[in-house]
């Protein structure tokens, strides 16, 4: 660990992270490194192209022999996963580890992007049986989904709303 995570120790995220690993089926060592958003953001840039910190990335080991030791390395912000569990509610060191998850995840093959929610289902899987709060892809799902029914909510207004404000009514379109 690079950047210390209150209430985390590398003993405790080691053993953490051996224990994701395992529950996730994923074979071979993983290595994780917590960092400032400088460097996540330099890995960010060079790797993905994007030109800004984020909160974890992953990065399989090569599909060669080593690749049978070391599956991969896993890189997380301590200032992205601080904030988030203080918006969260949550401790940094549970963030740490919902993040540690989520990259092993990525390691183990899943793509939240393009798996038309499979990874979502193993993250929540996996999160209830290491006793971990609510994660990234349901993070992310449940704010669009929150986004889409406030725009659901949202009531056009009145007639006599529109005449008092000078607006024309919209019309009903055809059918």
């Amino acid at each position: 660990m690079q950047k210390r995570v209150t209430g985390l120790t590398g003993l405790a995220l080691a053993r953490f992270t051996a224990r994701a690993r395992s529950a996730a089926g994923l074979k071979g060592a993983v290595d994780v490194l917590v960092t400032a958003n400088a460097e996540m953001k330099s890995l960010n840039r060079r790797f993905r192209g994007k030109d800004k910190a984020t909160d974890v990335l992953s990065f399989a080991a090569p599909p060669d022999r080593l690749r049978k030791q070391l599956a991969g390395e896993i890189a997380i912000s301590a200032e992205i996963a601080a904030q988030n569990a203080r918006i969260l509610g949550h401790t940094a060191a549970q963030e740490v580890k919902i993040l540690v998850l989520h990259g092993i995840l990525h390691l183990r093959g899943y793509d939240h992007e393009r798996d038309h929610g499979q990874m979502a289902r193993r993250e929540r899987q996996l999160r209830a049986q290491l006793r971990l709060p609510v994660g990234l892809i349901e993070r992310a799902s449940s704010k669009r989904c929150a986004a889409g029914q406030a725009a659901k909510n949202m009531t056009a207004p009145s007639r006599s709303q529109q005449k008092d404000r000078g607006q024309r009514a919209p019309r009903k379109a055809a059918r």
